[in-house]
């Protein structure tokens, strides 16, 4: 009498699970630190557009302007409404982020020799993994945003 030998030893599908967990093991930080590099994303993008802003604005007033701290309160793990601290300041500039935001931005105007200002420096600060350390961006008249803090810092 044969037995019908189909299908996969315990000891096959033993490996099987076991070759699994390993990619997993591999996969599963990378794709965290990869969530954590889109969310902080968010920081260069809209200080590149704030730059836009600040050039349009100077174009007509020949003058750049400053504009506190908006969000009020930096945001950690959870975004929040761009509003409070310097949002009316924003708003003249021509440039509001639209809706929730996960940055912290701060401009401030440079004088020069004249009365009127001659550059800006743009601040943009997260923290997406909510562990109290900021990463931090910054762009001016000539230089698009740039990182301030090490790579790994989100």
């Amino acid at each position: 009498m044969l037995r019908n030998n189909k299908g996969f030893t315990l000891i096959e599908l033993m490996i099987v699970v076991a070759i699994i967990g390993i990619l997993a093991a591999i996969a599963i930080p990378n794709f965290l630190a990869m969530q954590m590099r889109s969310k902080r994303a968010e920081i260069p993008s809209n200080l590149d557009a704030l730059r836009t802003a600040e050039k349009a604005y100077h174009a007509e007033w020949d003058s750049f302007t400053s504009a506190i701290a908006t969000p009020a309160t930096a945001p950690n793990r959870t975004q929040i409404n761009f509003s409070g601290g310097g949002f009316t300041a924003f708003q003249n500039l021509g440039w509001v982020a639209d809706g929730k935001v996960r940055g912290q931005y701060t401009v401030v105007a440079v004088a020069g020799s004249s009365s009127q200002t001659d550059d800006f420096t743009a601040t943009g600060v997260a923290d997406v993994d909510g562990d109290s350390t900021n990463s931090q961006y910054e762009c001016n008249r000539a230089e698009k945003a740039s990182m301030l803090s090490s790579n790994n810092i989100y």
